[in-house]
C-alpha cells in the first residue's frame, strides 16, 4: 500500500488537474464557431468537462482504492494521459477538421499525418481510460474485500 501521505499528494493533484480540464473544456466551448468542425468543437468542450469532472471525482475516493504503490501510480498516471490526450486530439480534430475515426462528428480524413496523430491519440485514449477503470474497480474490490 501506498504511504498516506502519498495518496493525499495524488489525490489533490487529480482534484486540481480535474478542476483545470474543466476550465480547459469551459474555454474550448467558446471557440466552437471559430472551429474547422464546430461539431467536433463541441466534443472537444464535452470532453474536457467531462474528463474534468472524472478525475475529481477520481481525486475524491483515491483513499478508497486498495492497490499497490506501482498500481496506484500507475493508474494516477493513466488517468492524467487519457483524460488530457483526449481533450487535445479531439480538440486538434476540431481545429484541423481531420478525423476519418470521427465521422458522425463530421471529421474528414485531411492528411496522413494529422490522421496518424488523431489515430493514435484515439488508440491510447481507449487503452488508458479501459485499465484506469479496470484498476480503480479493482481498487475498490480490494478495499472491499479488505473489511470484510
Amino acid at each position: 500500500m501506498e504511504t498516506d501521505n502519498s495518496i493525499k499528494q495524488q489525490a489533490d493533484k487529480l482534484i486540481f488537474l480535474g478542476i483545470f480540464l474543466f476550465f480547459l473544456g469551459l474555454v474550448i466551448g467558446l471557440l466552437i464557431p471559430i472551429l474547422a468542425k464546430p461539431r467536433i468543437g463541441l466534443s472537444s468542450h464535452l470532453e474536457g468537462v467531462m474528463n474534468g469532472m472524472f478525475l475529481v471525482i477520481l481525486g475524491l475516493i483515491w483513499n478508497r482504492l486498495s492497490l499497490s504503490k506501482f498500481w496506484l501510480k500507475t493508474s494516477f498516471q493513466l488517468a492524467i494521459l487519457g483524460t488530457y490526450l483526449n481533450f487535445l486530439t479531439i480538440g486538434l480534430a476540431a481545429a484541423t477538421g481531420a478525423g476519418k475515426l470521427l465521422p458522425i462528428a463530421g471529421g474528414t480524413e485531411q492528411g496522413p499525418f494529422i490522421e496518424s496523430l488523431i489515430t493514435m491519440g484515439l488508440i491510447s485514449v481507449t487503452i488508458s481510460m479501459l485499465l484506469v477503470c479496470i484498476l480503480v474497480m479493482k481498487g475498490l474490490v480490494n478495499q472491499s474485500l479488505n473489511k470484510s
